[in-house]
């Protein structure tokens, strides 16, 4: 069988769709400025342990927050803040397409 995308697949936690990796942005769970356990973006997908997938986008940002999805992907049962990576995708909408950064490594 073949597939539509080439390369690794994975599935969106916003809007559980699948897509290829290098389209998707990875979030892992690291630390907020006060301390506090927090979903923050890994562009480059290079920070170990568990992670999750999300199109770069603010819907499906908003969706994953709605749904509580960041936590379930991620296999935190405590509070996560998701604030890093709204704040992460507010900065990528004042680049051009060509300047952003996520992964495109497999």
């Amino acid at each position: 069988m073949s597939s539509a995308c080439p390369g690794p697949v994975r599935t969106c936690v916003g809007c559980r769709t699948r897509a290829a990796k290098a389209e998707l942005l990875r979030v892992t769970v690291g630390s907020d400025a006060h301390g506090q356990p927090a979903v923050v973006p890994d562009p480059k997908g290079t920070t170990p342990g568990r992670g999750a997938h999300l199109h770069p986008t603010t819907e499906c940002y908003d969706l994953a927050v709605r749904r509580k999805a960041f936590g379930r992907a991620l296999r935190v049962t405590t509070g996560l803040s998701s604030a890093p990576v709204g704040d992460y995708l507010d900065s990528l909408t004042d680049q051009p397409l060509t300047d952003r950064n996520w992964s495109s490594s497999s």
